[in-house]
């Protein structure tokens, strides 16, 4: 009597095995094609509770739909235009180079052939900053979690480059010339169906000038910059640039450097480089006055400096040296412990980052030169990796006040600071786009950043709240001083 019972439950305990076997399937396999889709959390986390050894996409969360649909007319033909592109600050003339000789190696520029002892062998190139947007389109091509499916994307990236673009006209006195291509790439983007899902707050592009450069408040045309970030389409994007406005959906990233490492060997090499090299100067400054900005604390700075014999002072410009060449402001930085880096036209500094490469300790006077911009990229203690000396107003600056505040710094706090500076290097350089390091850089933290600020909107979504409030909001305390020292 008890064989035949046997033989059942043997036939029950088959069958559980092979329902589980073909539910367990089935998952997998809506799993599949739901993952297709973009739809992740509730299958994913069935599967796990199921196959708790089934690990999750890699890419779950990062990844990127690229508009590579653009119209040129917003990039390539930039380029391919590029004697209409001024290099610099000041308008396109006979008398200013275009920036055809710096589009080159994937808008790297030209390699350094001359590095005289002063800079590695390899990986160094004549990089112009206002290529920033070029250079990260570039890296974003080399991006490992591209999508084709926009529906699967955690951000979208608009390759547009608006700061080549803008430079075209940014002294037209004419303002419908001036800002003709920002309404017609709003246009563009308004029009597509990746536009609805978020009405592009789940976009960003980025820029190789200050957002300051789009940000013309009055239609004025002696009024600088282009109206960009005030078009109503553009308020619901995020912009990355090498300096933010007050405006919340600015974000600063690093400046390009003349570094880009093809290997993680090279930025190791560089880094047991500037750690070993001999500091003979105290201090060092390499820029040039502002006589025509009454506010500028660079006249006062350059006569401290000048008046130590501690301090080494590099004048630049078109009375006294080119320093375009990044060998002759490497040598200087190399040879300096600290470096001064006051506000120039604006309150940051592609120098800022020279320094951070030659292992100089920075020296800021004013917090939005680097520490309320570049939030995701530098430490949120600054005392670890920079000297503050807040200058509010020109007077502030004491005679001598440089260098007694440089002298008081232990040597202890000093090889502690150095140490750290050196040790962020590899986060404020962009990485040669045609490699790829195992170490984060300038992009990878870049998009690690806006993919965070995307999800963080996303929750307000999913909290029924929103999600215009705050999202473009000015940011009064951005530029101002802390009242109280840190």
């Amino acid at each position: 009597m008890e064989k035949p019972l046997a033989g059942k439950c043997h036939k029950e305990v088959w069958f559980g095995i092979l329902v589980s076997f073909v539910l367990c399937f089935t998952i997998l396999c809506f799993d599949y094609s739901t993952s297709k889709l973009g739809i992740y959390n509730g299958v994913n986390l069935l599967v796990r509770r199921v196959h708790p050894y089934i690990t999750r996409d890699s890419c779950y969360g990062r990844y990127i739909y690229v508009h590579d649909d653009l119209p040129a007319k917003f990039n390539d033909d930039l380029l391919k235009n590029c004697q209409n592109l001024t290099t610099g600050s000041k308008p396109k003339n006979s008398d200013t180079q275009n920036m055809c000789p710096y589009i080159v190696n994937l808008g790297l520029g030209p390699e350094i052939e001359e590095p005289e002892g002063v800079l590695a062998n390899e990986s160094w190139f004549i990089t112009n900053p206002y290529l920033l947007e070029v250079i990260f389109h570039n890296k974003m091509k080399q991006y490992k979690c591209l999508t084709n499916n926009s529906n699967q994307a955690s951000a979208i990236y608009v390759p547009s480059y608006v700061g080549l673009d803008a430079s075209l006209h940014l002294w037209d006195f004419n303002l419908t010339v001036r800002d003709y291509s920002a309404k017609d790439l709003m246009g563009w983007l308004s029009g597509k169906p990746e536009w609805k899902k978020m009405w592009g707050r789940d976009h960003f592009m980025v820029a190789g000038r200050t957002s300051w450069d789009f940000r013309r408040q009055k239609e004025n045309s002696s009024d600088w910059g282009t109206n960009l970030r005030f078009l109503p389409e553009s308020m619901n994007m995020s912009m990355l640039s090498v300096e933010g406005s007050l405006w919340k959906n600015d974000f600063a990233i690093p400046y390009p450097t003349n570094f880009h490492p093809a290997n993680d060997s090279d930025v190791v090499q560089w880094q047991n480089r500037v750690r070993s090299q001999k500091r003979p100067f105290l201090f060092t400054f390499v820029g040039a006055p502002r006589p025509d900005m009454k506010d500028s604390i660079r006249g006062k700075l350059i006569d401290q400096c000048q008046a130590s014999s501690n301090c080494k002072f590099l004048h630049c410009g078109s009375s006294g040296i080119n320093c375009n060449n990044p060998v002759t402001v490497m040598r200087v930085f190399e040879s300096s412990v600290y470096c001064l880096q006051p506000p120039g036209d604006s309150h940051t500094r592609r120098s800022t980052f020279d320094s951070f490469l030659a292992g100089c300790i920075p020296v800021f006077f004013h917090p939005a030169t680097a520490y309320t911009q570049y939030l995701w990229h530098l430490p949120e203690n600054r005392t670890k990796y920079s000297v503050f000396i807040p200058v509010k107003e020109v007077e502030d600056l004491k005679e001598g006040i440089i260098e007694k505040t440089l002298l008081g710094i232990s040597k202890h706090e000093e090889l502690a600071m150095r140490e750290e500076v050196i040790r962020l290097i590899p986060n404020l350089v962009y990485a040669d786009p045609r490699s790829r390091l195992e170490t984060k850089d300038a992009f990878d933290l870049a998009v690690q950043g806006i993919l965070e600020r995307i999800e963080n909107v996303r929750e307000v979504i999913r909290e029924g709240k929103d999600p215009s409030i705050g999202f473009a909001d000015e940011d009064n305390f951005k530029f101002t001083f802390p009242e109280t020292p840190e």
